[in-house]
């Protein structure tokens, strides 16, 4: 793990952070005393208002590129240069590729694809400038890995991962990472939408060959948690030889692709 001092005084933005992944990662970098902004399209202030003394709130719909540019600005100006940005924020709509709306599958990529670029794009060309930081996406096995009525989300997730790692290309020689987190099931909100009754998690692990889906070897849906405590080790320098990656955290579900 992280050095406990490593994040102390640095601005770190998260985004997705009302609930689930992001607020995990939130809680953990609080703790270590990182200057955390939390931005989540639940949260109502379009200014930064203070929660203690390190963590910060603030409204962000990460589909608006005007909105993002604006509370990166805003972040910047009020508490300095953003050093790490973990991209959580993400929506899943369901349904057959031959049936879904068009509304839904353009949600599904403001969301997952446009709003990461939006965000990375603002936050990464100061990292540029001051040629340091760390940038964690969050994406999902399903980036590779075919998944029944849920065509859009496994579509933005795959370009999410190629944007990633393009852009972590471009922005090695600044000594700038860039790297995602790709998790299974996990005990969110967005799981749990998936599941039809209090046996959800139980099927989960156990698989369905009818849906094409393989079980969880290691036996246990995520909790928020592990996947958070993932971020942080390659937000970190633990990391710092780490670029272009996208770990899997789904406890074999994928069979390692």
């Amino acid at each position: 793990m992280p050095s406990p001092n490593e994040f102390y005084g640095k601005v770190v933005l998260v985004t997705g952070a009302h609930q689930g992944i992001g607020k995990a990662v939130v809680e953990l970098l609080v703790a270590r005393e990182a200057i955390v902004v939390a931005a989540d399209i639940a949260f109502s202030s379009s200014e930064l208002v203070e929660q203690t003394a390190n963590l910060f709130q603030i409204h962000l719909d990460v589909s608006s590129q005007e909105n993002v540019n604006d509370v990166v600005g805003v972040v910047e100006d009020k508490l300095g240069h953003i050093e790490y940005l973990a991209s959580v924020a993400g929506i899943l709509h369901m349904g057959s590729i031959l049936e879904q709306g068009n509304t839904e599958w353009q949600n599904t990529f403001a969301v997952n694809c446009h709003g990461p670029f939006y965000l990375c794009q603002a936050v990464a060309k100061r990292m540029q400038q001051c040629r340091r930081g760390s940038i964690v996406a969050v994406g999902s096995n399903a980036a590779q890995t075919p998944r029944i009525n849920m065509g859009s989300y496994c579509a933005s997730k795959a370009a999410l991962t190629a944007l990633i790692k393009n852009l972590a290309l471009e922005l090695a020689p600044y000594n700038v990472r860039c790297n995602l987190v790709a998790p299974g099931s996990t005990d969110t909100q967005m799981q749990q939408q998936l599941w039809r009754d209090k046996n959800g998690a139980a099927k989960t692990i156990a698989g369905d060959l009818e849906q094409f889906k393989l079980g969880i070897p290691l036996g246990r849906i995520a909790t928020p948690i592990d996947i958070a405590n993932t971020i942080l080790f390659l937000l970190s320098d633990q990391a710092k030889h780490i670029t272009m990656s996208n770990l899997l955290v789904d406890g074999g579900a994928t069979l390692g692709h």
